[in-house]
């Protein structure tokens, strides 16, 4: 009997370390709290599949053979996961249990300063050239070496950003800059206009069920002047603009196009990965003494964007 206990007791460890270790936490945020959803708009309702089917897509993504929208982004998540790992995770999903949720994923609640060892005051001391008396060559240039004794080549990376919905946010660097990318990217770039997956946790409608921070009403809005080409003549907010012996030209008294507020995106604005920027933990070459006027508060994680496009605009 003690035998059994023991046979029993080592089994319940074996599979409470293999939900831990396959932890479907990184997985809510893009499929909801109880896989209800349909991830980024695209993938089918898991909690509506048998334990059998989940299983089977999981490995299919791991070996590329299953998947359609969502394949390249899934490949990453899946890599490093066993065959005892999906089955665990199958489990736990359809069991109705959360597995344990990872120390990362309460980590999504707090915001972090992307500058905070940049600008260390140790460090900026240590890099201020203007009170030294002596400045020796090795300190002149970006990459720290002897002029003469120098070996150029990339800095060396490691990529491990948390999935999508498990990352915690990025502080901004100034007021209304475009927030960095704190997630990993596999599987979501390139972006093009007619597949961008972005869409499916950032759009307005969806962020807040996400996670995620929403695109802002800038985003929603067209500033640019109407323009087009009619009868041999380029016509721009109803006045004709010169063309002749390529010189374009402009029309002076136009100094702000007409707002045209839509009810989608912007094409102008569908490359996100133009302004937005994944991130690597790298240290950067020199210190940073850039200090932002009024990023307090809100404007830490929040745009008002919208509101200052007409600023110093007469």
């Amino acid at each position: 009997m003690t035998k059994v206990i023991k046979v029993m007791a080592i089994g319940s460890l074996l599979t409470a370390s293999a939900l831990y270790g396959a932890s479907t936490s990184k997985c809510t945020g893009c499929h909801g709290a109880n896989f209800e959803n349909h991830a980024l708009g695209k993938s089918k309702v898991v909690k509506d599949m048998s334990k059998e089917d989940i299983v089977k897509a999981l490995k299919g993504y791991k070996d590329g053979t299953y998947g359609g929208a969502m394949k390249g982004l899934m490949k990453g998540q899946v890599a490093s996961l066993s065959e005892a790992d999906m089955n665990a995770m199958a489990e736990s999903i359809k069991g109705g249990a959360k597995a344990p949720v990872k120390a990362e994923a309460k980590s999504a609640l707090k915001v972090i300063d992307i500058n905070a060892k940049v600008a260390d005051k140790a460090r900026l001391e240590k890099e201020d050239l203007g009170n030294k008396k002596v400045v020796d060559e090795t300190v002149l240039g970006l990459r720290k070496t002897s002029l003469f004794n120098e070996n150029v080549a990339p800095s060396k990376i490691k990529d491990d950003r948390p999935a999508p919905g498990s990352a915690p946010k990025f502080e901004r660097a100034y007021v209304n800059a475009p927030p960095m990318i704190p997630h990993s990217v596999d599987g979501l770039l390139p972006i093009t206009k007619n597949n961008n997956q972005c869409l499916g946790c950032h759009m307005p409608d969806v962020a807040k069920s996400m996670g995620a921070t929403p695109i802002p009403p800038s985003h929603f809005t067209n500033y640019r002047p109407t323009t087009v080409y009619k009868n041999g003549e380029l016509i721009k907010e109803g006045k004709k603009v010169g063309i002749q012996k390529g010189d374009m030209g402009n029309v002076g008294d136009i100094k702000l196009a007409k707002v045209k507020k839509l009810n989608h995106l912007y094409q102008g604005r569908f490359n996100c990965s133009q302004c937005h920027a994944p991130q690597a933990n790298v240290k950067t070459a020199v210190g940073n003494t850039f200090k932002s006027d009024g990023l307090t508060g809100e404007f830490k994680t929040h745009s008002n964007l919208i509101n200052m496009m007409d600023d110093g605009v007469k």
